[in-house]
């Protein structure tokens, strides 16, 4: 489990890494009125602000796996093959495409960010989010710091097993 654990932070950060480069190389092509502060906002009793939402799925090959999503019309918005992973986006769909990082695919939830891995004005806040999911008797496999603020993410699984990341990157 120790294994996996090292594995999934190390997608993170790769992952992470890899939106965090597209917003800060197009932030000047896509700058509007994105300099409001994080401004998280109190959960509402009935729907929790996730935020951009993709899929990680660990491939085989990755060349053969870019090749049939560019079929479907997706292309590759950041990740490199050399560093065994690629990000592809059609419209606003996702996909992190990983070669030898992981086993199984992993759900991921981005709060505060769109699709296009830029800020939003009103999101829940991980620590928010966490603290509902625990209320509503959910088991974490990991866990966001509450004493904390800004960057932290929190896992769990779904009930047939699937991975669940929510990881918050401001």
């Amino acid at each position: 489990m120790e294994k996996m654990q090292v594995k999934i932070l190390s997608f993170l950060m790769v992952f992470g890494l890899g939106f965090y480069s597209h917003s800060f190389l197009f932030k000047e092509s896509t700058k509007s009125n994105s300099t409001a502060p994080a401004n998280p906002v109190q959960l509402p009793e009935e729907n929790l602000k996730l935020g951009a939402f993709s899929i990680s799925l660990s491939v085989k090959d990755l060349e053969s796996s870019r090749v049939f999503y560019e079929k479907l019309g997706f292309e590759q918005l950041g990740g490199e093959t050399s560093k065994d992973y690629l990000i592809m986006k059609n419209e606003n769909c996702l996909i992190g495409l990983f070669q030898g990082m992981f086993e199984g695919n992993i759900l991921t939830f981005n709060p505060g960010w769109d699709e296009n891995a830029q800020n939003i004005d009103e999101f829940h806040d991980v620590r928010e989010i966490q603290k509902h999911l625990k209320s509503e008797n959910l088991d974490l496999t990991s866990e966001a710091d509450e004493n904390t603020s800004g960057p932290a993410s929190l896992m769990l699984y779904d009930p047939d097993g699937n991975l669940i990341l929510i990881d918050q990157h401001r």
